[in-house]
């Protein structure tokens, strides 16, 4: 990944990731090129979709940790990456699409609006709430106090 900040300046405004097929958003994200503001929570969602179908869910939770990580060095101040809540996105996406009938993300979290819509409450159901302000699971992964992942 580039350590330069890309130029953004386009004659089309970017409205969602979902302008980019799946091979583009990975490679746009992964070299730094995808604006900041495209990547959501459904975009973050995505990428975890695309790596767990791509490279199985350690090598996927590697993976994203990686790239996440270096994003928000690129693109902020380096301070917002969490590896816990990273590692543990990739395990809450891995249980729902083994039990999805989809075959595309687009309709995967159509499957699954909770995914979306209710997310940190599905991580709350293993962990307690300082995970999202634990220095510790800033930089490292912590398994779950509450419920274990299967």
């Amino acid at each position: 990944m580039s350590c330069t900040r890309p130029n953004y300046s386009h004659s089309v405004p970017l409205i969602s990731h979902y302008q980019f097929d799946d091979v583009t958003f990975e490679s746009k994200f992964e070299k730094g090129n995808l604006p900041p503001s495209l990547f959501t929570h459904e975009a973050h969602l995505r990428l975890a979709y695309i790596y767990l179908r791509k490279y199985g869910e350690k090598k996927a939770a590697e993976k994203i940790s990686h790239e996440i990580e270096q994003f928000d060095r690129l693109h902020g101040r380096g301070d917002k990456f969490n590896k816990t809540i990273t590692v543990a996105a990739i395990k809450v996406v891995h249980h729902f699409i083994g039990r999805s009938k989809s075959k595309d993300f687009k309709f995967f979290i159509q499957e699954f609006p909770r995914l979306k819509a209710a997310f940190k409450e599905l991580l709350y159901a293993h962990y307690s709430p300082d995970i999202f302000t634990s220095k510790t699971a800033k930089v490292q992964f912590i398994d779950p106090d509450l419920l274990p992942f299967q």
